[in-house]
């Protein structure tokens, strides 16, 4: 620990070592060397705590990620504080490298965890418990001496371990263009009157630590949007029944913003204002009658909107003298595609509205209708889901065949009618049911004979529960709306249930699936 604390404070010193700049620096300028410096200590500290759980090869590439981000954005201090940890790092290693090893693992300990909920009325947990518990008690050897070969191909497992390292370099470089997108978005619309948006949320994919394909890899963040200063947002259900799922509205509503005590003709809010004034507001660009549809906010008028924002601020970002940035069309959404020589990186930026303080949000996604109207806001569950997988992550630091297993299992749908969100339910209802413990290499293969399984069980049935809403087993660290918990489970089936010829295709589908795994553990590919 004490030499942990000491490389922390080297690193520190290295990156916030002032620098010699001209008395001209402009506010820009600063605001960028603040905001890389804050989210390099940031990743800093969270690497550093990594490096005290996990092995020395999973760090390593951890550190990789942040230098390589260093040396994209020429935080030349910063490199070389990283460059000067690493050399410690070896250092450290070498000197004991000839000291007995402690054989103790604390896999015995994490048994204990809330990884597993064997007592609750899931009609899948005992099952799955039981099935793999016995098998696991006589297991006491050392992960390290097992034979990967026998588990996994080598060649498998090497591209798993390289995607892997593609997304942590990828969420780096994302998320740094997105911290720089939300100082310059706050500066421009601190004081006007237009939604501010937040701080992004990465979700999806590629920030749970998997991917559907390397090349196909989208770096999906959800922006939640405040109202601004004398408005408020107001969260209505849909209760049609037109479209599936959970559906809102946002109504967008005046509140008074009048000091309290005086109230003459030169302090009127936005709610108390002459008829004059009221008539100016609506001859001019203003939030109500340009992003919004009646008293609602339009989704497709806030993407358009957003498009104006990213074009405008890209010139003054420092990514910009690097990178390409090609924005691509969408109407519910913000697109862009960055590029670099050989390298790109696909960004999808969302946009939504937090439920209270909860994890839940709406959102402007696609619902599964043909045609989703401009002023629905379809609930999404992302930013839950993403919280779940790092909650397994903390709960086993060393562990992530979990994800290599998702991957696996997605790598094998090419043209396939089984949807990623299909097998990303039935991973995370088996992960909230099995314990965390039971993930490693040595149950690699058992873990996808026990995901086939809960996939033809679910198809016999013709019915998939989602994992989020009405799950009464969900961890409660995340924190979801009473009315989300309480609700019924949506069956991700229900079309199954419909359509017999549907249900005849997909087990047969099911059953190549399977064929597919087989031989992909067997060649590797």
């Amino acid at each position: 620990m004490a030499v942990t604390m000491f490389l922390l404070v080297l690193l520190q010193a290295l990156i916030q070592y002032p620098q010699m700049v001209g008395d001209g620096l402009d506010e820009v300028t600063r605001l960028r060397m603040e905001l890389r410096e804050k989210l390099l200590d940031r990743e800093m500290t969270r690497l550093l705590q990594e490096l005290e759980q996990s092995s020395l090869e999973r760090s390593v590439r951890a550190w990789g990620a942040l230098l390589w981000a260093a040396l994209q954005q020429g935080d030349f201090w910063a490199l070389a504080g990283v460059l000067g940890l690493l050399l410690w790092l070896w250092f450290i290693r070498s000197r004991r490298s000839g000291e007995p090893e402690n054989n103790g693992r604390e896999e015995g300990a994490g048994d204990g965890d809330g990884g597993g909920n064997e007592g609750e009325e899931n009609r899948d947990a005992i099952i799955w418990v039981v099935n793999n518990a016995d098998a696991i008690e006589g297991e006491d050897h050392d992960v390290a001496n097992e034979v990967e070969e026998d588990i996994i191909p080598h060649s498998l497992r090497q591209r798993l371990e390289e995607n892997l390292d593609r997304l942590m370099e990828g969420r780096v470089i994302t998320t740094l263009l997105m911290e720089n997108f939300t100082v310059f978005f706050g500066h421009l619309l601190s004081d006007s009157s237009y939604p501010v948006p937040q701080r992004a949320i990465g979700v999806g994919s590629a920030f749970e630590g998997w991917s559907p394909r390397e090349e196909d890899a989208v770096y999906r963040f959800l922006v939640p949007l405040n109202p601004p200063l004398g408005y408020t947002f107001h969260l209505e259900m849909d209760t049609s029944g037109q479209l599936p799922g959970r559906n809102f509205f946002i109504r967008v509503e005046p509140v008074c913003t009048c000091p309290r005590e005086q109230q003459d003709d030169n302090v009127l809010c936005s709610l108390h204002h002459h008829p004059e004034e009221e008539q100016r507001r609506n001859e001019e660009p203003n939030f109500l009658n340009t992003l919004c549809t009646g008293s609602y906010l339009d989704v497709e008028k806030t993407a358009r909107w957003f498009y104006q924002l990213v074009r405008a601020a890209w010139p003054a970002l420092p990514q910009s003298h690097s990178w390409q940035l090609v924005l691509l069309p969408s109407s519910r959404c913000c697109k862009f595609k960055l590029t670099r020589g050989r390298k790109s990186l696909m960004v999808e930026l969302l946009f939504g509205v937090q439920e209270g303080n909860s994890d839940i949000y709406v959102s402007s996604q696609h619902t599964e209708a043909l045609f989703t109207p401009s002023t629905m806001w379809p609930e999404t569950y992302a930013v839950a889901e993403m919280k779940f997988f790092k909650l397994i992550a903390r709960q086993s630091p060393l562990n992530n065949w979990h994800l290599k297993c998702l991957h696996v299992l997605v790598r094998a749908l090419l043209g396939i009618g089984f949807s990623t969100y299909t097998l990303k339910t039935i991973v995370m209802h088996l992960l909230n049911t099995i314990l965390v413990s039971r993930w490693r290499m040595r149950h690699f293969r058992r873990r996808l004979e026990d995901t086939m399984e809960y996939l033809r069980g679910s198809l016999e049935e013709k019915r998939l529960d989602h994992f989020v809403v009405g799950n009464r087993t969900f961890p409660q660290e995340i924190l979801l709306p009473t009315d989300v918990k309480m609700a019924e489970p949506p069956n991700l089936f229900h079309h199954l249930a419909q359509d017999p010829a549907a249900h005849t295709q997909a087990m047969n589908e099911c059953h190549e699936l399977g064929h597919r795994l087989s031989r992909m553990l067997h060649d590797g590919h």
